[in-house]
């Protein structure tokens, strides 16, 4: 099954770590102002979507879905459920994170559920790649500077971390106290990370970025 690629409105000030996610063959969703990325991500759109209250509908062969601005789903969560409902479960969201906080957060929830419904989903900015760590094992390869656990959707019990510098051995993070930040792999080794109980967002920080 083809990946579905989401492509939101919000900065992207790195195209070439955008790009580099990528993958031939991705079946591509351009959200509203989105397409104002098209150009430099060097891709089409399969699919446009929005209600293009910040940006004109564009005059395009590609499917167009036009959306009234009264809604309860923003443009991105349309997106995501008409990708689904065409049977994609692969989901790389870009374009969804920085900018406008009550966008990015929401953007996260989509992560969560993506992940109930039993869907991979990865959602880029230009610092890092987000996921949702839950049923299975998430593994972070040294190739990252750090990497960071937040529970952001309640508590989340039966933590193991496994290779990393602050390793963590059934333990339990909270939303009230997130001290899994900033965390990194062990030099030659791969982190492994596991959940028995409840949900945490993994946040794993590129190093060639860093100040």
């Amino acid at each position: 099954m083809r990946r579905c690629v989401i492509v939101s409105g919000a900065e992207i000030g790195d195209y070439a770590f955008a790009k580099s996610l990528l993958r031939d063959g991705d079946f591509n969703v351009f959200c509203d102002c989105g397409l104002r990325h098209m150009e430099r991500l060097g891709i089409k759109a399969d699919l446009i979507v929005g209600d293009f209250d910040s940006h004109e509908i564009p005059d395009t062969s590609a499917e167009t879905i036009v959306l009234p601005r009264e809604k309860d789903d923003t443009d991105t969560v349309f997106a995501v459920k008409t990708a689904l409902a065409r049977g994609f479960s692969e989901f790389l969201l870009v374009g969804a994170a920085g900018g406008r906080m009550d966008h990015t957060l929401g953007n996260i929830s989509v992560l969560l559920m993506l992940d109930s419904l039993g869907c991979r989903a990865v959602l880029a900015d230009d610092y890092s790649l987000m996921e949702v760590v839950s049923g299975d094992t998430a593994h972070i390869d040294g190739s990252w500077a750090y990497f960071s656990l937040l529970a952001v959707n309640g508590s989340a019990r039966g933590v193991d971390i496994k290779n990393a510098k602050y390793p963590l051995e059934n333990a339990e993070i909270t939303g009230e106290y997130q001290y899994g930040i900033s965390n990194e792999t062990l030099p030659g080794r791969t982190a492994a990370v596991s959940v028995k109980e409840g949900r945490l967002l993994l946040v794993k920080v590129r190093g060639d970025i860093l100040c």
